[in-house]
């Protein structure tokens, strides 16, 4: 077992950054962030990059660095949050924060999501200021906390108090996309161009309250257990969208004609419901592309044991296809388990209407520099990341960490998975790509 990547300076070698990202414990809750950001802050300190933290509440920083450009294009932002969910080191192989090289591997919680990807930017913004590159335009580094317990101290908080920190930014990048994935002897690159709409919502019962020793007619508990059942049994009406269009027909001009037959069928309104049915357990990744979603996440009720409660209430996490409305959600809620006593929308982040392309091209020439064989599609994210708040100025976040990965690593398994890990490889292989589009952007090469 190694703990060191390399002999490199840790400031330019990319698997060092990662493996002193993932030694600090920066689990949220609590978030713990302080010394992650401050580590990173005296990097960029040494380096001379102009940089600057913000916190909405002391202990939970946000930086925000910014190299500058020639002027030719406007701003780039590059941004990543360094929170991870709870982990139970109990499951896993090796500590959750070693960052230990095994096999290959960069072992730690958040290696994928999204340490390592902090490590990339962090890797080519250095490297840039360190061999005097100036970029086209102004390269905006902003890492942040509190992304996987919604964003309120981080980029949400930057959005509504600092708007002007991203004053004239049209393009990002971020998490989730451009690791590869095999699909019919073709090696796919899914470049993050939409994504869900986050959309938490409050279902509310109301019965007869009384003491837990004497029958309950009317309790509320019943009927909201008949209700959860239904919603996790049945499955939403399926809606096509021009996201998934453009990402469906993209893959289908490269597979075998079967498959694009699949895609044909999946792409057409009439048969999506029965394709996604046949696809079996394939369907569980492909579903939440054509369906709404929503799943329990939270109960609340009267607290004691011996007490009926009058009222409960379960909190669900809703996501939204894109331009889809909540009032459509709750309309397909109720008609899959039906009446409720209420049903309301707590908080809805809505997004871009529609993806902007304009920097699609660039990162495709640049996936393809670093891998021929590879094929960069466009891709709707079934889930949410912070370019949902950045769209709130008219950002276009593009999920772009590029990681080739072996066939037998399953991303999405691993993500928030004990044993969470990352090839070295795939580190190295990302932040050169990153780099390549710092020299890239705003420039006709």
């Amino acid at each position: 077992m190694s703990t060191d990547s390399s002999s490199n300076p840790p400031y330019l070698d990319p698997v060092s950054l990662t493996q002193r990202r993932v030694r600090f414990d920066t689990t949220n809750p609590p978030g713990n962030e302080v010394q992650c950001i401050e580590h990173i802050k005296a990097l960029l300190d040494d380096a001379g990059i102009q940089n600057q933290v913000l916190a909405k509440v002391h202990g939970r920083p946000n930086l925000i660095a910014r190299l500058p450009g020639d002027g030719i294009a406007g701003p780039l932002l590059l941004q990543g949050h360094i929170d991870v969910v709870p982990a139970n080191p109990e499951r896993w192989q090796h500590p959750p924060f070693g960052g230990y090289l095994v096999d290959g591997f960069l072992w730690g919680w958040g290696s994928l999501d999204m340490k390592s990807g902090i490590a990339m930017m962090l890797h080519a913004i250095l490297r840039a200021k360190t061999g005097g590159m100036t970029p086209a335009g102004d390269i905006v580094l902003a890492v942040v906390s509190d992304e996987e317990s919604g964003g309120d101290q981080g980029v949400r908080y930057l959005v509504e108090d600092h708007p002007e920190l991203f004053a004239g930014i049209k393009y990002a990048i971020g998490e989730f996309g451009g690791f590869s994935f095999q699909m019919g002897g073709w090696r796919f690159y899914p470049i993050m161009v939409a994504e869900k709409q986050v959309c938490h919502l409050r279902a509310t019962f109301r019965g007869t309250g009384g003491h837990a020793s004497l029958a309950a007619q009317h309790n509320p508990m019943t009927e909201m257990a008949r209700f959860l059942q239904r919603v996790q049994s049945r499955q939403f009406p399926t809606h096509g969208t021009p996201e998934a269009r453009i990402m469906f027909q993209a893959i289908g001009r490269h597979v075998s004609l079967p498959a694009r037959a699949g895609i044909v069928a999946l792409l057409n309104p009439r048969f999506t419901a029965l394709t996604l049915r046949l696809m079996g357990v394939k369907s569980r990744t492909f579903s939440p592309l054509f369906r709404n979603t929503v799943n329990p996440t939270s109960v609340r009720d009267g607290g004691q044991i011996n007490v009926v409660p009058d009222e409960v209430s379960v909190d669900l996490d809703g996501r939204i296809l894109p331009n889809l409305s909540p009032e459509l959600l709750m309309s397909e809620l109720r008609g899959i388990a039906g009446p409720a006593s209420k049903i309301e929308v707590l908080s809805h982040d809505s997004g871009l209407q529609r993806p902007d392309l304009g920097l699609f091209e660039t990162l495709s020439d640049v996936l393809k520099e670093s891998d021929p064989d590879g094929i960069p599609v466009p891709m709707l994210m079934p889930a949410a990341t912070n370019g949902r708040l950045f769209a709130r100025l008219g950002i276009q976040t593009y999920g772009f960490l590029p990681m080739l990965l072996p066939e037998t690593l399953d991303f999405a398994a691993t993500i928030h998975g004990s044993d969470e890990r990352v090839p070295v490889d795939a580190i190295n292989f990302g932040a050169g790509a990153i780099y390549r589009l710092l020299q890239r952007y705003g420039r006709t090469l």
